[in-house]
């Protein structure tokens, strides 16, 4: 079994048991379910904003620690000072270090559009998203079947959430419903951990000329940002570059300073 086949299992368990501590009811009973989601696809597509999705997370299974004791709430103001486009929260716990908190502490500090980073596979973790303030859901095309990526899109959308679907190979991308509205690639490989940016570029000519493209992980220069923006990526999905700084909002600030000059 493979550390993605681990993480989804023990989801499952985590899932099962939050059902019984945390029902339906009381999640729909949470203020965040009053407020109107913030487009992460409006925000991608703003021409004075960077396109990055700036991550918070604490550890990965390839890492390790990364930044153990980051404080989400500094941290996100930081990024969306800096001109980030909008937030990826990782709620994950056992693999990735983060919870539901770090996300609802993100969304009281900024007013950008937020991303739950996790391994979604139930309604249930859907209408948990909403419950604390999440914009935008993360679908792993790699983790689930066609149908229940249609399904877990339709719950999202009923909850007025948007979703970012994640696809690793061209043979997951037959699985996406048809109107997906933002599709991302990951660079890294779910399965072996490795990281190829030109991964993206090589994908990128079979996605849907009307979906906003995010490509992910191993965006470590500016050079390289420019670079894949100018191919047609509006997003950006880092974390580690600037998690694994003393100041992730300074580096992000930083980053994109420099993309900037590298755009003149």
């Amino acid at each position: 079994m493979n550390i993605l086949q681990q993480i989804v299992e023990r989801k499952k368990e985590l899932v099962k048991e939050a059902k019984e501590l945390y029902p339906v009811k009381l999640l729909e009973k949470s203020p965040y379910f009053q407020a109107q989601p913030v487009s992460l696809k409006k925000y991608l597509l703003r021409q004075d904003l960077s396109g990055i999705i700036a991550e918070f997370k604490r550890k990965s299974p390839s890492k390790g620690i990364i930044n153990e004791f980051a404080d989400p709430a500094n941290v996100c103001l930081e990024y969306m000072q800096a001109g980030a486009s909008a937030l990826s929260v990782i709620t994950e716990t056992e693999y990735f270090g983060g919870s539901l908190k770090d996300l609802t502490t993100a969304r009281k500090f900024n007013y950008c559009p937020i991303l739950r980073k996790d391994f979604i596979l139930d309604e249930y973790q859907v209408i948990e998203a909403r419950s604390i303030g999440a914009d935008v859901i993360l679908l792993i095309a790699e983790v689930l079947s066609k149908d229940e990526l249609k399904n877990l899109y339709g719950k999202a959308r009923d909850l007025g959430l948007e979703v970012l679907f994640e696809i690793h190979d061209k043979e997951s991308l037959d699985k996406i419903p048809q109107d997906a509205e933002i599709i991302g690639i990951n660079n890294r490989n779910l399965k072996t951990l490795e990281v190829n940016v030109q991964h993206s570029l090589d994908l990128l000519p079979d996605l849907p000329a009307s979906a906003v493209k995010v490509a992910e992980s191993g965006i470590d220069s500016p050079e390289t940002a420019i670079k894949l923006k100018r191919a047609g990526f509006a997003g950006l999905l880092m974390g580690e570059r600037f998690m694994r700084e003393a100041n992730p909002g300074k580096a992000c600030k930083l980053f994109i300073k420099g993309m900037r000059k590298v755009d003149c």
